[in-house]
């Protein structure tokens, strides 16, 4: 069996990059506060937990005087200042990406847009983003839900920074037909690009898919559409010991792809795990 690694794959640059400034400040102190998981996978928390990391879910539930984080998927302004109020040192570990998307919907609105965002409404990113105007936005999941509403209106849009950059383009092509002037911004950070275009070149000269990742990382969902469009066989895996021996022995050719929030070591493990059978 051929094993093939798609290229890039594995964490995006702010994923990355807060993991690491997480470090840093874990080896300078015994605990750190974080609201809400740093990263959607299982494994790494776990990892980190050791370390002295605790994940809280709501701000109020950061100790006085504690050290707090905030991940890359950022917070609204109205928690981001709850928590500096209470920690005495305060991570911002926000991918630079989501900042730029937090600022274009606030732009957005000051300029008088109605802000639609396609993404998932539940998703903390998309929490963040639509607490940067005041809960004034529509969050649309597909170009068919576009409510009748917006027909005629002035719009803005921009995206999650993780979504499908053809999703993104069939949003903006339905708005086209409907509103008399819209402004666009695309959001869609160049790390989700480069690996959502690396996935299909793959997909398409394999027999079969592993694609590695947390079960709540909509970076990794998408990826997995993305194989699954290509019609080729897909399983969807959070760590090595997840792997089904007896359909990948089916198989001559296997493509790996991570999603940005799954850190090398797990793709190592993967792959040794692989090499072993």
């Amino acid at each position: 069996m051929k094993i093939y690694i798609a290229n890039p794959t594995g964490l995006c640059f702010g994923v990355k990059r807060a993991i690491s400034t997480l470090e840093d400040e874990l080896n300078k102190t015994d605990r750190v506060y974080s609201l809400g998981s740093p990263i959607h996978n299982e494994q790494e928390i776990k990892r980190l937990n050791k370390l002295g990391l605790i994940v809280v879910n709501d701000p109020k539930d950061i100790p006085y005087g504690a050290v707090a984080f905030i991940r890359a998927h950022g917070v609204t302004p109205e928690i981001y200042n709850t928590i500096k109020q209470r920690s005495s040192f305060l991570v911002d570990g926000t991918c630079p990406f989501v900042k730029t998307a937090q600022e274009r919907a606030r732009t957005l609105s000051k300029e008088g847009y109605i802000v639609v965002i396609l993404g998932d409404a539940d998703h903390p990113e998309v929490k963040a983003i639509v607490g940067y105007v005041e809960g004034k936005a529509i969050v649309i999941s597909d170009s068919d839900k576009i409510p009748k509403y917006l027909t005629g209106k002035k719009c803005g849009i921009l995206s999650q920074t993780t979504q499908r950059v053809s999703s993104f383009v069939s949003l903006v092509a339905s708005f086209i037909s409907i509103s008399p002037e819209i402004k666009v911004y695309n959001t869609i950070c160049k790390a989700t690009l480069e690996r959502q275009e690396s996935v299909s070149r793959l997909a398409s000269k394999v027999d079969g898919m592993l694609v590695l990742g947390g079960r709540d990382s909509a970076n990794t969902r998408k990826l997995v559409e993305i194989t699954d469009d290509a019609g080729v066989p897909t399983k969807w895996i959070e760590h090595a010991g997840e792997l089904d021996k007896e359909w990948l022995l089916k198989k001559e050719s296997i493509g790996i792809a991570a999603g940005g929030s799954t850190p090398d070591w797990l793709i190592k493990e993967l792959i040794q795990k692989l090499n072993k059978m």
